[in-house]
């Protein structure tokens, strides 16, 4: 894409999308320019259209997947190429809903259990007591800890959104714990460098482990400890 992907970038940064939004946005445009081994400026509602189509009837990829293709494209030649999207008239698929898993209090103390290292339980256990988000707990900083107040500080979540949620006493017990042993210095959950936040991938093989030893069968994910 060249020009186009840079001024795509520029474009997401501007609206200030979140950083997985502006990878993912960016990626699904460039899978649609492969496609067509084409110029998106050279492409429009007739290709735009196959390509939906390919993704649904011969990739068979989820609808959430679809969705943000639609996305992608409508951001791209909405406002990178200033096009009317409504022109085009691209119908939007709707969006089944379904119930998320849960795990069970049984559930979720076997899976503490399982863990024993501090520095993965206390984060574990953040992100449950604190309902967050993985990236949330991650970009935490020893600052966004209020034990006066029993809140903790989210900084940029979901829409790039501040927020406060609740400090359980139980996760402040183990994160006093945590700190003791391992003393963070800026990041509360750093890397072995010290330099940056753990990474995502790092806490879901952990949960993925713990999840085994266990003994859970339901299909859970980080993300099912926030339900």
């Amino acid at each position: 894409m060249g020009r186009l992907y840079d001024q795509m970038k520029r474009d997401l940064e501007l609206r200030n999308f979140s950083p997985h939004t502006r990878r993912t946005y960016l990626a699904c445009v460039r899978r649609f320019v492969l496609y067509f081994h084409r110029s998106p400026a050279e492409l429009g509602d007739p290709e735009i259209r196959e390509y939906l189509y390919y993704l649904i009837k011969e990739r068979k990829v989820s609808q959430g997947a679809v969705t943000q293709a639609y996305g992608a494209l409508k951001f791209f030649y909405e406002t990178t190429l200033k096009r009317d999207w409504e022109g085009f008239r691209i119908p939007k698929g709707k969006v089944g809903r379904r119930l998320p898993t849960v795990l069970s209090q049984q559930e979720v103390e076997a899976l503490f259990g399982a863990i024993k290292n501090l520095k993965h339980r206390a984060i574990l256990m953040t992100i449950y007591s604190a309902g967050l988000r993985i990236s949330e707990a991650l970009h935490l900083k020893l600052s966004d800890i209020d034990s006066q107040r029993m809140t903790i500080r989210v900084v940029h979540g979901k829409g790039n959104k501040d927020r406060y949620t609740l400090l359980g006493k139980r996760n402040l017990d183990i994160l006093r714990q945590y700190w003791k042993k391992y003393r963070p210095q800026d990041w509360l959950f750093c890397n072995p460098s010290h330099k940056g936040p753990l990474s995502t991938n790092a806490v879901r093989r952990v949960f993925y482990k713990a999840l085994r030893k266990a003994g859970i069968k339901k299909p859970a994910i980080v993300h099912t400890l926030r339900h």
